[in-house]
């Protein structure tokens, strides 16, 4: 009877495991998806967390690049600014002598009126040569052409003394630097 048990628990073992067998491949076929949905979501976490680093580091790249031309535009308009000041003081520096001769020539009271006259000349010729120096030129003379973008006609004669459009009297010589008309000459214009 014993033997009967042995082999009836044995018979019934076998079937348990028969139908556990089964259960335990529906199991394991359950876990396989589980595992990829698993390994699934971690990659996509990690691509998640590469993708927002890069997007910190983009975030980075851009804070510096805007702060950096930031910096930049200041510093060229400060470079502009002092040119500017650096430009204007050299002007003032070159006219600081003609100011210091017409200085001495209004303290000198014992000089006679053609030695004022004189000094007056010198001081003047001093002064075109500094303003030949900068670059300005004057233009404006009795006889040139008239041009508008140039002149400034006040005044107009007819005569038949003169050709047409053409500068008979000079009130004020213009000026220029360059190209740039810094003062247009004033004058009287015939025909």
């Amino acid at each position: 009877m014993k033997d009967k048990n042995l082999n009836a628990q044995a018979a019934e073992n076998e079937n348990k495991k028969v139908e556990e067998t089964p259960e335990a491949c529906e199991k394991k076929e359950e876990t396989k998806p589980e595992k990829k949905q698993k390994q699934k979501k971690d990659s996509a976490a990690e691509k998640a967390e590469q993708l927002e680093k890069q997007l910190e580091e983009q975030k980075d790249l851009y804070l510096r690049l805007r702060a950096e031309y930031d910096n930049f535009r200041k510093r060229s308009q400060k470079e502009k600014e002092d040119v500017h000041t650096t430009a204007r003081a050299d002007v003032i520096k070159n006219i600081l002598p003609v100011l210091d001769n017409f200085e001495r020539a209004a303290g000198n009271t014992d000089a006679s009126f053609e030695d004022y006259r004189k000094g007056v000349e010198m001081i003047f010729t001093q002064f075109n040569e500094i303003l030949e120096k900068t670059g300005v030129e004057a233009f404006g003379e009795p006889g040139d052409k008239f041009d508008p973008n140039m002149h400034n006609a006040v005044m107009h004669i007819e005569s038949e003394d003169f050709g047409e459009n053409e500068i008979v009297q000079v009130f004020q010589k213009g000026y220029k630097l360059g190209n740039t008309v810094v003062r247009f000459a004033t004058v009287q214009v015939a025909n």
